[in-house]
């Protein structure tokens, strides 16, 4: 299957607060790939995040069920983990879902990966979503992200939007069609 690139969005500096893909996502494909590459909070700490609208972006405000799980280890060989993470899960809420936890803000701290989402443009189904994110943490950890779930909800969604938990950002997020 062919990867077409429908958009690229790039913030150079940390002074964009999200960003939001609000056109091209339809009936075209039935899978869309967001890949991001050196994503940077501003505040050191902050989750990387996404959530989706069903009105061309004008609320990021979806029904969703989700998990998310992490492996970490710690430059100093002190706690290494692979954990179910339940206070970053959204049950049957609105919220925005994390991708990746606790990012550090130094210019060696970041996250890169990639989130699929299956069929935005049914109005049958419910949209089901999963991604795998690599990051570097506030506590100097590497960490292995996993994230799934599904939009409860049977119209379209048309926009996508990804920011910080809180504060701006920089770096790269590409829109794929697939198909």
């Amino acid at each position: 299957m062919a990867m077409t690139l429908l958009a690229d969005n790039t913030a150079d500096t940390t002074d964009l607060a999200s960003v939001s893909f609000t056109s091209s996502i339809d009936s075209t494909y039935k899978l869309y790939v967001f890949k991001f590459y050196g994503i940077n909070p501003a505040s050191d700490g902050e989750d990387f995040e996404f959530n989706g609208s069903i009105d061309g972006g004008s609320n990021y405000n979806v029904t969703k069920t989700t998990t998310f799980f992490a492996a970490q280890h710690e430059e100093s060989d002190a706690t290494p983990e692979l954990a179910y993470q339940a206070s970053r899960d959204v049950a049957q809420g609105t919220g925005f879902q994390c991708l990746s936890m606790s990012l550090g803000n130094g210019s060696d701290e970041s996250c890169a990966g990639t989130l699929w989402l299956f069929n935005p443009s049914s109005t049958t189904y419910v949209k089901h979503f999963y991604s795998r994110v690599a990051g570097y943490k506030s506590n100097s950890a590497v960490l292995d992200s996993f994230s799934a779930g599904y939009f409860n909800n049977t119209n379209d969604i048309d926009a996508i939007q990804f920011k910080m938990s809180s504060g701006n950002m920089d770096g790269t997020i590409k829109m794929y069609g697939v198909g």
